[in-house]
């Protein structure tokens, strides 16, 4: 979950220093490998959690290109997915360990959070078999109600009630992590050989220009309850 901009004091005073140097560094340093430079430790390890989404994505696509009956690159593509949390956990964990935050990181801990936690989930829901026209339009509308909740949460982020250390009290909706859940229930079908022709729900309307998968509904609440500015979930 995007969370990067909430480290340091509530009032953000602690964190402007380091902000300036890394806007001078990315926006009026001409030098070679400037941008590299620019990047604190925690940025490095979210760009680590956009890796295993990235990782994720191909090994979807070579499930697909390959025999149906060799699961093993369905196993890898969901393996990754666990990763890009822990990556995601400990970009915030040294962040504040070195007090060091910025625009730039909470804007790389949205869109590797929307790659490894909205995209390669739905690349996943694809290669198991959900690949009606319907199904296609359920899914992308889960990958854009995920990268509608990250949006609304980095313009937001300062409103959120916070604690004397900087951190959110609560989420506003469900974080976009909570996908894991349906990856694991995803995983847990694929070692019951239970997707492709053998999905469990069947097909609704087959043969129909409205045939859909019925479990693709899990993604659309999902998606839904991501997007709430009403459900406040608390941060452990």
């Amino acid at each position: 979950m995007s969370k990067r901009a909430s480290k340091g004091s509530p009032s953000g005073g602690a964190n402007e220093p380091t902000e300036d140097k890394q806007k001078v560094l990315l926006s009026g340093d001409p030098g070679h490998f400037s941008l590299l430079r620019a990047l604190h430790m925690a940025d490095y390890i979210t760009e680590l959690n956009g890796a295993c989404g990235v990782l994720s994505i191909f090994s979807s696509l070579r499930y697909c290109l390959g025999d149906p009956a060799d699961k093993s690159n369905l196993y890898i593509a969901l393996a990754f997915l666990p990763f890009g949390l822990f990556f995601d956990f400990m970009d915030g964990r040294v962040a504040r360990w070195r007090k060091k935050s910025s625009m730039m990181g909470q804007e790389l801990d949205s869109l590797a959070d929307l790659i490894s936690f909205g995209l390669a989930p739905a690349c996943v829901a694809f290669s198991i078999g959900l690949r009606t026209t319907l199904d296609h339009v359920f899914l992308a509308a889960f990958v854009l109600c995920g990268l509608t909740r990250l949006a609304r949460f980095n313009v937001t982020a300062a409103n959120i009630p916070k604690d004397a250390s900087g951190k959110a009290s609560y989420f506003e909706g469900t974080p976009i992590p909570t996908t894991l859940g349906i990856d694991a229930l995803m995983a847990w079908w694929v070692s019951q050989d239970k997707f492709l022709t053998n999905i469990p729900g069947g097909l609704w309307f087959a043969g129909t220009p409205f045939e859909v998968h019925p479990i693709v509904f899990m993604f659309v609440i999902h998606g839904s309850l991501m997007c709430s500015r009403t459900l406040h979930v608390p941060k452990p």
